[in-house]
């Protein structure tokens, strides 16, 4: 999941579409924290750009950067942690000069990348310098694109381009580019599972356009009249004219990801035509007959007060204690300035995360029943360490209700979960899962009744409105090729192995190192079949030898001409594509 952007002023000599972008990124920022970025079209086709790892404040100095996008048309782009590599470089909106100087911003997930990058090498022969599948998708439009072998495109051209592009990709996207003095493009996955929403605003010399993942960017900026991009659908914004709509393909489903509503959306925000917190609201009366219906009247009696988890979950909570008629309150007090912890990189950073984020009230909890309601239960790491503050303000019973179902499949969406083996629910029952988070009881939501929650909201028919749901149930609204999977917790492995490899030399430096650890520091890691990061293969023989020829404990000896040839795995790297004035932090 990532958020992204797009605006054109409907004055061409204008400077300022970096202004506004700037101050989107802001309203998005819920949808990524890993990384962001900015790049505008001067007059002349100049391209300009800002971004880097960070969130909005840090890559563009507070706003201070701003001033260095000139131009009346740009993109913007927020992006969450997703399987592989997290590299500066991969930081969007992407460019290529050619053809016509292109940038690129992508809210999705291609699943079929493999045979995108064998098209592009033996092909398009199309260079490809990052791990990220939307600098794939990019260049597949850009290679369509070329072939129309003229100076200068129009929109049949483009339109064109990208019915032949989506012939070739599979997986979902919302997708913002800008051609270099031309204008901006906007196009959606034929399932409709990434959100894009356009708005037009009145100015004195016409309308200026605005898109964004959610419709909270474009009203809290004065936009209106909102219009969501249909799946299948493209629009194409030419400078000084309106909107021009082409169904570039056939539409195959109106499927948007159900996590929207659950999680990542922002409550203010509308996302094909149903509102997330109403959505939230229907998912707590719901959620409560499922309680009632699990724990019993007798049970449910004795509940004392109703706590939401802050923040996703404080809609549903009201309304789970307005069905029950239980009081409810919060009784978890939020640090702000936490980044949302089931996205940071390591469990055990997730854990301390947790204590950091959110602090028990103990007059809240002292001597209660409490009922603690989520929006979700991914890792339980969260869970547990909520549970465990609860009871340790006092609570003399923890039931957890979660408005999701569990969740048992990995996402392949966009949004990194984590591997299966980390979830929670994974191989585990209801009571399993109960006692592996401490709670007395663990209620989840039916799979139906969330369905329900949202599609009673729809402006479309709501018995037949459908959502993408595989992280439940495994069934997923694309085809997905067998092998798919395991390639994907491959990628995942490949990029937590420096973290693992780093964590495993403080272990050793600092006294605490386990067997494995030791193992890891001396002789490197590497990914097995199922995706984990395990120490290389070690005999003692091999080790002793290796010692008395001299190697180091990074696994590299003196003469490492024999080395398997593949990526080098670095920590971070520059873009190379455009001078970037996030590349330099002393700007």
């Amino acid at each position: 999941m990532c958020g992204i952007l797009a605006l054109i002023l409907s004055d061409p000599s204008s400077a300022s579409a970096a202004i506004e972008l700037h101050e989107a990124l802001y309203l998005l920022q819920h949808r990524g924290q890993d990384a962001c970025g900015i790049a505008t079209c001067a007059p002349g086709g100049r391209i300009y750009q800002c971004k880097g790892n960070g969130m909005a404040a840090k890559v563009f100095h507070d706003g201070a950067r701003v001033a260095d996008l000139p131009g009346s048309m740009g993109l913007g782009h927020l992006r969450y942690p997703t399987a592989g590599s997290n590299a500066n470089a991969e930081a969007q909106p992407f460019y290529v000069n050619s053809p016509y100087g292109i940038c690129f911003a992508h809210n999705g997930n291609l699943i079929n990348a493999e045979k995108l990058k064998h098209f592009l090498d033996y092909e398009a022969h199309r260079h490809i310098n990052t791990e990220s599948d939307s600098e794939l998708m990019l260049n597949v439009f850009a290679n369509e694109l070329n072939e129309t072998k003229k100076a200068r495109v129009n929109e049949e051209d483009l339109f064109a381009s990208l019915e032949r592009m989506y012939n070739r990709c599979v997986g979902s996207w919302a997708c913002t580019a800008m051609l270099a003095g031309f204008g901006l493009i906007g196009f959606r996955d034929p399932y409709g599972i990434r959100p894009l929403v356009l708005g037009k605003r009145k100015s004195v010399n016409g309308y200026d356009y605005m898109m964004a993942s959610e419709s909270v960017a474009l009203k809290q900026l004065d936009y209106k009249e909102f219009q969501d991009i249909r799946p299948g659908q493209a629009v194409i914004i030419r400078k000084g004219s309106p909107p021009i709509f082409r169904q570039v393909h056939p539409q195959l489903a109106y499927a948007p990801d159900i996590f929207e509503y659950v999680y990542f959306a922002r409550p203010d925000t509308i996302i094909d035509g149903i509102s997330v917190n109403q959505s939230r609201k229907n998912m707590g009366f719901k959620l409560a007959e499922r309680i009632l219906q699990k724990l019993g009247p007798e049970v449910v009696g004795k509940i004392d007060v109703v706590i939401p988890v802050p923040e996703t979950a404080n809609t549903a909570a009201v309304s789970v204690a307005q069905r029950l008629n239980i009081p409810a309150c919060h009784g978890f007090v939020k640090n702000r300035y936490v980044f949302r912890t089931f996205i940071m990189p390591g469990q055990k950073a997730r854990q301390k995360s947790v204590r950091r984020k959110l602090n028990a009230m103990s007059e809240e909890f002292e001597g209660r029943n409490v009922l603690l309601v989520d929006d979700s239960i991914v890792r339980g790491t969260t869970s547990r360490e909520i549970v465990t503050m609860a009871k340790e303000a006092g609570a003399l019973k923890v039931y957890l209700a979660s408005c999701a179902p569990p969740i048992t499949h990995a996402h392949i969406y966009g949004i990194d979960l984590a591997s299966p083996l980390e979830l929670v629910a994974h191989d585990r029952d209801g009571h399993q899962i109960a006692k592996y988070v401490g709670a007395d009881e663990v209620i989840y939501q039916s799979l139906e009744d969330l369905q329900g929650a949202c599609a009673e909201l729809s402006p479309r028919d709501p018995a037949t409105q459908n959502f993408e749901v595989g992280v439940f149930c495994g069934k997923y609204i694309t085809p997905v090729d067998a092998d798919y999977f395991e390639r994907l917790e491959r990628i995942r492995g490949e990029g937590r192995k420096l973290k693992v490899m780093d964590n495993a030399r403080e272990a050793v430096m600092n006294g605490y190192a386990g067997e494995q650890e030791v193992r890891m520091a001396a002789k490197g890691v590497e990914v097995d079949a199922h995706g984990r990061v395990i120490p290389v293969s070690f005999d003692h023989e091999g080790f002793s030898a290796q010692l008395n020829n001299g190697d180091d404990l990074n696994g590299q000896g003196k003469d490492s001409s024999d080395a398997a040839e593949g990526p080098v795995h670095v920590r971070d790297r520059m873009d190379i594509s455009l001078h970037n004035f996030g590349d330099y932090a002393d700007r």
